[in-house]
C-alpha cells in the first residue's frame, strides 16, 4: 500500500503497489479452472482487492471495452476500467471523488465487506467519442478470501436496455394519460354548456390539449430515436424570443405550474440562430418543468436568453436550492427525485443538447440565487436581430 495520504471524498485512495497486485493476480489465476469458468459467463466479472484494485477480469470485459485480451488492466479500479468520467477529477481516482458517494458500484462493493453477498444497481457516465454515454449494470458483489488476501467478486449484468425501456415507457404513459385525461375533461364540459361562445372556448382549449397530446407522442418517438442514434435533426433559423414565448406558453398551462408564475427576463435578447426548433423547444420546456417541479406555490420561475460572439445561452432560474446529492446525479438517465422509473427530463436535456444540437447543458446553485440551468448553443456571427 502507498504510504502517502491520498485526498478523498469517500473511499480510501491508497493503493497496493504494482508488484503486490501482480502477486495477487497470480493467486487468483492459479485457482483451478477460474479463467475458463468466468470466461464462459455472458456477463462481466471483475475481482478486486481490499483497495478496489483489479486482480482479475473475464473476457466479457475486454469485449465491452473493445480492446485486445492481452491489454494490462491489473491495478485499475472499476470506474477506471469502465472509463467513468469522474475518476480523473481526483488524484486517487475511482472511489475518491464526490460523485463516488452516490455510485451504486462502489457502494455495493463496500457493503459486501460485511461478509455477505450484496446486490445493487449502478449508472456510470462514460466518455465515448467525446459524448456522454451511460452504462447501467445490475451488480452482485461477493466476498472471497484466498491465502489470507481479501477480495471481492463483482458481477456486472448490463441492464441499460431494460432500464431505458422501463423509464421511457413509464414517462410516456404518464404524459399520455395526463393529456388524455385533459381531453376527457373538456369533452365532459362540452355537455354542460349550451352557449355557442362557451362551447367555442372549450373547443379551443380542447384543440390545445389535442395538439399537446400529439406533441408528447412525437417527442417520445424522437427521444427513442435519439437514444439509438437514429434521430436526424432538422436545422432551421429561429428567433430566441419566439422560442422563449412558445416554451412559456406551453408550460404556463401545465398542471405543474399551478400557483406559480413564469416570467421572461426583461434583459433577454432576441437572437437569430440555426438549430432544430423542436429539440430546442423541448430542452427549454424540460428546463421550465424541472424548475417548476422544484419550486413551491407562490414562487417565480424566470427564463431568459443572452449571447456572446459564439453562443446563444438560454437560462431558467428557480429559487429552490438543489441538494448536493441531487446535483451529483441530476443527469443520470434513471435518476429522479419524483419516484422510481421517472427521471428522464434532465437526462433528455443533456442528450439532445450535446449529441444533436452541438451545445452544452450546465447548472449553478447558490443560497442567494437558487438553481439555474443553462443551455448553450453555437451561434453564427452577425445573426443578432436589431
Amino acid at each position: 500500500m502507498s504510504n502517502h495520504a491520498v485526498p478523498t471524498f469517500y473511499a480510501p485512495g491508497e493503493r497496493d503497489p504494482q508488484e503486490r497486485i501482480e502477486q495477487q493476480a497470480k493467486i487468483i489465476a492459479n485457482l483451478q479452472g477460474v479463467q475458463a469458468f468466468f470466461d464462459a459467463l455472458p456477463h462481466i466479472v471483475i475481482i478486486v482487492n481490499e483497495y478496489l484494485q483489479t486482480v482479475f477480469c473475464n473476457q466479457a470485459l475486454y469485449v465491452l471495452l473493445n480492446i485486445p485480451e492481452n491489454t494490462p488492466l491489473a491495478g485499475l479500479r472499476p470506474g477506471e476500467l469502465l472509463c467513468c468520467v469522474h475518476p480523473k477529477t481526483m488524484p486517487g481516482g475511482c472511489g475518491t471523488t464526490e460523485h463516488c458517494r452516490t455510485c451504486g458500484l462502489i457502494n455495493t462493493v463496500l457493503r459486501s465487506r460485511s461478509g455477505q453477498t450484496v446486490k445493487g444497481e449502478c449508472s456510470i457516465t462514460v466518455e465515448e467519442n467525446h459524448q456522454g454515454n451511460t452504462l447501467e449494470f445490475g451488480i452482485t458483489a461477493s466476498p472471497l478470501t484466498v491465502d489470507g488476501y481479501h477480495f471481492t467478486i463483482i458481477s456486472l449484468n448490463d441492464i441499460s436496455d431494460v432500464k431505458r425501456r422501463r423509464v421511457l415507457e413509464r414517462v410516456f404513459f404518464h404524459d399520455i394519460i395526463n393529456a388524455a385525461s385533459g381531453l376527457n375533461g373538456f369533452t365532459e364540459l362540452l355537455r354542460e354548456y349550451n352557449s355557442s361562445a362557451e362551447a367555442q372556448s372549450i373547443l379551443d382549449a380542447l384543440q390545445t390539449v389535442a395538439k399537446q397530446l400529439v406533441q408528447d407522442i412525437q417527442e417520445q418517438r424522437d427521444l427513442l430515436q435519439a437514444e439509438t442514434n437514429e434521430f436526424q435533426p432538422v436545422l432551421t433559423w429561429m428567433s430566441s424570443s419566439d422560442i422563449l414565448r412558445e416554451a412559456v406558453t406551453q408550460m404556463s398551462a401545465h398542471p405543474v405550474a399551478a400557483g406559480q408564475k413564469i416570467i421572461i427576463s426583461p434583459d433577454s435578447v432576441d437572437v437569430l440562430f440555426i438549430s432544430d426548433i423542436s429539440l430546442v423547444r423541448r430542452v427549454l420546456v424540460n428546463m421550465l418543468k424541472n424548475a417548476l417541479e422544484a419550486s413551491k406555490i407562490g414562487d417565480i420561475v424566470q427564463i431568459g436568453c443572452r449571447h456572446s460572439e459564439s453562443i446563444v445561452e438560454f437560462w431558467v432560474n428557480n429559487p429552490a436550492v438543489m441538494p448536493r446529492n441531487v446535483q451529483l446525479q441530476i443527469f443520470k438517465r434513471s435518476f429522479s427525485t419524483k419516484g422510481t422509473n421517472r427521471g428522464i427530463g434532465t437526462y433528455s436535456m443533456k442528450l439532445l443538447t450535446e449529441r444533436y444540437l452541438r451545445g452544452t447543458i450546465a447548472f449553478s446553485v447558490s443560497e442567494s440565487e437558487g438553481t439555474t440551468f443553462f443551455a448553450r448553443f453555437p451561434l453564427e456571427k452577425d445573426t443578432v436581430l436589431p
